[in-house]
């Protein structure tokens, strides 16, 4: 029995309750409110997390148009085939009309007749279907993006609690991955491992990566199997959702006693990290904090801005329903940070042909700034 085997024994199931049907409500009508105060009549919620942030239903993108007509006085649809109607009323949280079509007939030709004026598009809606609704007489479309993600991004305290529970546990799982790498071991079974783990706990396994050596370079990793051998660094990136609410976090160490050189990068990247989290404060930026982690790094000699050896990319993302969603910390985005958003700060240091070390934490913001879900790392030699 390896390691992994036996830590798969210390999980438990995680058992809380989701976001209620009562939230949902008061998510559309605030909704409603802002479509109000902007003369929208409608707003179009695709199959997408915005259709289960309002109304709790998960479905999946088709070729055939599925979701919810949200109005402004207060009307509820829900769009589906007529085969699929059966399905979809025992996913129903929250009543509301039907609007149904056979597989012969044309959708929006019912969308036409049920709206007018403004309508908002939700931004993940496919341009297919987009597109429809930019066809339809007496309507001129906008995108809800604003309207929908604006709201989305300031998470309540159950989301934040649901989020807590589902950081616990990969969190958790980091631990486990660092107590029982062993010489030889393939990333392949790191990752099953990771998956197994977070399936043992309740959670849905969402990714898992598990880089070694000069693979850690890469943010997105490499297409090829990668076997640990000591001396190497570890870059182990994992994320798994609770009632749709996801974690993510990334830790990174070598595998035995850290060269100089690998200190060197380690703290380069930890002071970034340490920088980005001190700018993150109500009514700073997201420039800003992203601005503070590019600094430090110049500071220690790399970039400037996204040049490698540097942080090639932004340096974190919003996070909720989506593994990645609005705000980004990124310096071209002038998002004032305010209590309730969540994002990550993970500026990684790439040195292509060396390796590389990214540190994730997901910061929550409250009114006197931000918190880290997880205790960060603190050195190399000792990263929980």
């Amino acid at each position: 029995m390896t390691q992994f085997d036996k830590a798969l024994l210390d999980f438990t199931r995680v058992s809380c309750p989701g976001i209620s049907d009562d939230e949902h409500r008061a998510r559309l009508a605030a909704l409603r409110k802002s479509m109000q105060v902007q003369g929208i009549s409608a707003v179009w919620l695709d199959a997408s997390a915005s259709l289960t942030y309002y109304c709790g239903i998960s479905l999946g993108l088709s070729e055939r148009i599925h979701g919810a007509l949200v109005k402004a006085d207060g009307t509820l649809i829900y769009v589906t085939p007529q085969f699929e109607r059966p399905k979809l009323e025992t996913l129903v949280r929250l009543p509301g009309e039907f609007l149904v079509w056979e597989e012969d007939e044309d959708p929006f030709e019912g969308i036409g007749r049920a709206v007018s004026g403004r309508v908002a598009v939700d931004p993940a809606t496919p341009f297919r279907f987009a597109d429809r609704f930019q066809r339809l007489a007496g309507v001129s479309v906008q995108s809800a993006e604003d309207l929908v993600l604006g709201q989305r991004a300031i998470k309540s305290p159950t989301e934040i609690a649901l989020m807590q529970h589902a950081m616990d546990v990969s969190f958790q799982v980091q631990k486990a991955v660092y107590a029982g790498l062993r010489d030889g071991i393939s990333a392949k079974e790191v990752c099953e491992f990771i998956a197994a783990a977070h399936r043992a706990a309740g959670l849905h396994h969402v990714f898992a990566a598990a880089q070694f050596g000069e693979a850690t370079a890469y943010p997105h990793g490499v297409p090829y199997e990668q076997r640990l051998s000591r001396g190497d660094l570890v870059l182990i990136d994992l994320g798994a959702s609770l009632h749709g609410y996801h974690s993510d976090i990334t830790r990174c160490y070598a595998f035995g006693p850290p060269s100089d050189r690998q200190r060197f990068l380690w703290n380069a990247e930890k002071s970034a990290q340490a920088a980005a989290m001190a700018a993150v404060k109500p009514g700073a930026t997201c420039r800003s904090v992203d601005q503070a982690a590019r600094s430090s790094l110049e500071k220690a000699g790399f970039g400037p801005g996204y040049a490698v050896p540097g942080l090639p990319h932004r340096t974190g993302h919003g996070i909720g329903l989506e593994l990645h969603e609005r705000p980004w910390i990124v310096g071209s985005d002038d998002t004032v940070l305010v209590p309730g958003m969540c994002f990550s700060i993970e500026p990684m240091l790439c040195v292509y042909g060396e390796g590389g070390v990214r540190l994730e934490d997901i910061i929550y913001m409250t009114e006197s700034g931000g918190r880290s879900f997880c205790t960060p790392a603190a050195e190399i030699d000792a990263p929980f």
